[in-house]
This record gives C-alpha cells, sequence and structure tokens, in this order.
C-alpha cells in the first residue's frame, strides 16, 4: 500500500489529487491548515486528516510525527501555495511589487515547500519507492514567460511566478541530490481554484491529473522535471 501526503488538501486541486489517488489504491493524508476543513474533507474523501500548516516548523514537525507512528511515508505532494488573487485582488503591477508582499508569498510557495520536504525526508528515504511532487506552473517558465506567443508572456504578476521558477530549481536541485527518489514538478495548467478567484479555464480534475500521473511514477521513471499534461514543461 502506498502512503501518500498531500499539502493543502481540504479543498482545490489538493482535494481532487487526493480523490484520485484514493482511487488508484493510496492511502492519503489530507494535508489542511484548519482543522475543522481538514475533518470535513478527509471525512469527504476517505481519507486521514493530518493537520500541517507548511509555514510553521512546529506544525511540520507533529505532522511527521503522526505520520511516523501509523507507519510511515512513500508519496509527498507538496501543493499547498497561495496567489494574490486568492484574496479577491488583481494581480499587482510591478512597479506595485513590494519586499513583503515578495516575502510573504514565498514562505507559502518556495519555503513551505522546503520546510516540509526536509522534515519529511527522513521518512521518504525509508520508503522503497519514494516519490515528490512539488506542484509548479507554467508561469514558472522563463522560456514561456519570454515568449509573446504564450499565456505566461501576459501574466503581469511578478511574486507568484518568481515563486514557482524558485519550486523548479528546488525540484531539481532535490532531484539531483537524492538520485534513488523521483522527485519533480507537476503543472495543473489554469485551472479553476480559489488560487486564482475561480478565474482558472479548466475544472479541476482535469488539472488534477498531472499531479496524479506524477505521484504514480515507478523507481525507473522521471525526475529532475517539470511536466504538464502534454508533456514536458520547459525550464
Amino acid at each position: 500500500m502506498t502512503t501518500t501526503l498531500i499539502t493543502g488538501a481540504n479543498k482545490g486541486l489538493g482535494f481532487e489529487t487526493a480523490r484520485q489517488l484514493i482511487g488508484a489504491g493510496h492511502t492519503v493524508y489530507a494535508g489542511s491548515r484548519d482543522a475543522e476543513r481538514g475533518r470535513r474533507a478527509a471525512a469527504q474523501l476517505g481519507a486521514r486528516m493530518v493537520l500541517i500548516d507548511v509555514t510553521d516548523d512546529a506544525s511540520v514537525a507533529a505532522a511527521v510525527k503522526t505520520i511516523e507512528a501509523d507507519g510511515g511515508l512513500d508519496v509527498l505532494v507538496n501543493n499547498a501555495g497561495v496567489e494574490t488573487r486568492a484574496e479577491g485582488n488583481t494581480v499587482p503591477a510591478a512597479a506595485e511589487v513590494t519586499a513583503d508582499m515578495m516575502r510573504s508569498l514565498f514562505e507559502t510557495n518556495v519555503f513551505g515547500v522546503v520546510r516540509v520536504t526536509h522534515a519529511f525526508l527522513p521518512l521518504l528515504q525509508r520508503s522503497a519507492a519514494p516519490v515528490v511532487v512539488n506542484v509548479s506552473s507554467g508561469l514558472g517558465s522563463l522560456t514561456l514567460a519570454t515568449d509573446p506567443g504564450t499565456p505566461a508572456y501576459g501574466y503581469p504578476g511578478v511574486e507568484y511566478p518568481a515563486s514557482k521558477s524558485a519550486v523548479n530549481m528546488v525540484t531539481v536541485q532535490y532531484a539531483k541530490a537524492f538520485p534513488g527518489m523521483r522527485i519533480n514538478a507537476a503543472d495543473p495548467g489554469y485551472t479553476r481554484t480559489d488560487l486564482n478567484g475561480n478565474t482558472g479555464t479548466q475544472a479541476v480534475e482535469e488539472g488534477a491529473g498531472i499531479i496524479v500521473a506524477m505521484a504514480q511514477v515507478g523507481p525507473d521513471g522521471p525526475t529532475a522535471g517539470c511536466f504538464s499534461a502534454s508533456g514536458p514543461v520547459p525550464w
């Protein structure tokens, strides 16, 4: 039985990823920073709820102890993330972006990925087939962001794309450091979730597909890459 932790799993892509992986036979820990929302989501999914705030060291450490006591971990899906539009705001123009805005968003999107991955590495290293999936975005691709023919080129924000570019580099460096693991980034595409104020052009069922696929790669599968439903995403 494959045991999987998904952060930010009480709604959106995390919830749908959990649903699909449970359907594929995984035992899923639905991570949530809100206990009540997490319990409701886990009950609906048939998952195990674990309280985890990716911005808090103590919360992450407690989640490690809970999952370790239950037997360990095979797959980590770093899904929790934030974006300006989640609060009903428009994307700030470059001239409006401050260091504090960047710091706040990076705390979840980048430092949260590192915090959780670092904490769960000992459990993952005990697994026979450890996998890490970092949920990224095509907006983090420097290649796409500089190509006038792509949607990423027209995105005006600074902090969110920069955070996903950082996630991509974190993914590559961890993958090189731990060649026995399969560590990849997944680009779900422009999906309707609270993250973007439900402005996305596709449903969560479609967006979660690539995350689910990367969570199920075998020991001979790819590592150190970023993938969408269409294939590899250029850096």
